[in-house]
């Protein structure tokens, strides 16, 4: 069994949950990708067992108690996960996270779930050096029909059919009983972005009558539930025209009427730019742009860069309107990307009333221990002026 010994007092925050040891916490030991690693305190006590990774993050943490790291302890993870989906997932839903990676205690495996199908995405060496086990495990214990993998970062995504037969065709999936759609194979991540599962319902119960722009709309599932909430019109915006195809798919797919839907494949900001001219307004405005912080050197620009994108929507909010705003970088916390709000509602001169905070739904869980992995912020506010 290998060894590594913690140089910094880390051993309280690691047994709470905490899944990173990054390698310059660690005293110098060698292990490949993949293998099992003891961690242990400065006083030679063990505080958890993880598997060796390449990179900044030197072993993840899955297990802070005295057990084997093994094929079977895969599976107990993976069987923990599902059981814990069955228990909490709404009715009329059959997209699901399956595995949240460090939220269920397996860092590095992500798991989304589209019917029968699975979409696997594998984060580090360490992890991928356990792809059988994780493949095994994910197949019999959510019995998958068949499970793509996705490995490599965005624009060097590389996908394989590791169990059963996967068709190269939209997948037709429901969340509270809104149909969507769901490419597998060239889609975003997994192919949906079901952390605002509970913000596209919140979405859908506030927007009868309104006059609705969905801002980087992806394939329009914020769209879709405004439009079955009763939205007069709904304008989707995103800079990929596939996604806007399969944005208009699905809005026929929902009955909603075809001429209250109309999709704009256009740079946000220039959209914003040329809609301000022209003075439009919109009584809800929904704003959820890709991580504008991937790395944490990247944040003083994120948060002027949100800045800049709040006034601009704040000022074409009617009065009395909604604004839903969100982040999904994890270098951007609560309550700095608030202070954002704060100062796009200064700049727009609006007052902002609250109706609501929250981040991803149920089947993302989050460590108490490990605040990195609460990424996702939405807040929703009513603008007055």
């Amino acid at each position: 069994m290998i060894e590594a010994r913690l140089k910094k007092d880390l051993g309280r925050t690691l047994r709470l949950g905490h899944p990173w040891v990054y390698r310059d916490a660690l005293a110098p030991f060698r292990a490949k990708p993949g293998e099992v690693v003891i961690v242990r305190d400065r006083r030679g006590k063990t505080v958890g067992r993880g598997i060796a990774d390449a990179g900044p993050i030197a072993v993840r943490i899955w297990s802070t108690q005295n057990e084997d790291i093994d094929a079977r302890f895969v599976r107990r993870r993976v069987a923990d996960a599902v059981r814990l989906r069955e228990r909490t997932m709404p009715a009329n839903t059959t997209a699901v996270r399956l595995v949240h990676g460090e939220g269920d205690r397996l860092g590095g495996v992500v798991c989304d779930r589209y019917g029968d199908v699975g979409v696997l995405r594998i984060d580090g060496e360490g992890a991928l050096a356990w792809k059988d086990a994780v493949v095994t495990a994910l197949v019999e214990e959510a019995r998958l029909t068949g499970l793509v993998m996705k490995t490599g970062r965005r624009g060097d995504t590389r996908v394989e059919v590791v169990h059963g037969d996967v068709p190269d065709a939209p997948i037709e999936v429901l969340e509270h009983g809104m149909r969507m759609l769901v490419d597998v194979y060239r889609g975003q991540k997994t192919g949906l972005f079901l952390d605002h599962r509970e913000s596209r319902l919140r979405a859908r119960r506030v927007a009868e009558g309104m006059r609705v722009l969905n801002l980087y709309g992806y394939t329009g599932g914020f769209s879709i539930a405004a439009g079955l909430g009763g939205a007069r019109s709904v304008q989707t915006v995103d800079v990929a025209k596939g996604a806007l195809e399969f944005a208009e798919q699905g809005w026929r797919l929902n009955g909603l009427p075809p001429g209250q839907h109309e999709t704009f494949a256009e740079d946000v900001p220039r959209y914003l730019e040329q809609a301000r001219s022209a003075r439009r307004e919109w009584d809800m405005i929904i704003s959820d742009p890709p991580s504008f912080a991937p790395k944490q050197e990247a944040k003083p620009a994120a948060l002027k860069a949100y800045r800049k994108l709040h006034r601009s929507c704040l000022k074409m909010v009617s009065d009395g309107g909604l604004y839903l705003a969100a982040s999904c970088s994890s270098h951007v916390a609560r309550d700095a990307f608030e202070h954002t709000l704060r100062d796009g509602a200064e700049k727009a001169k609006v007052v902002l009333q609250v109706l609501g905070r929250w981040g991803a739904a149920p089947d993302h869980p989050r460590v108490l221990a490990f605040p990195e992995g609460d990424y996702l912020t939405v807040v929703l506010c009513r603008v007055t002026k």
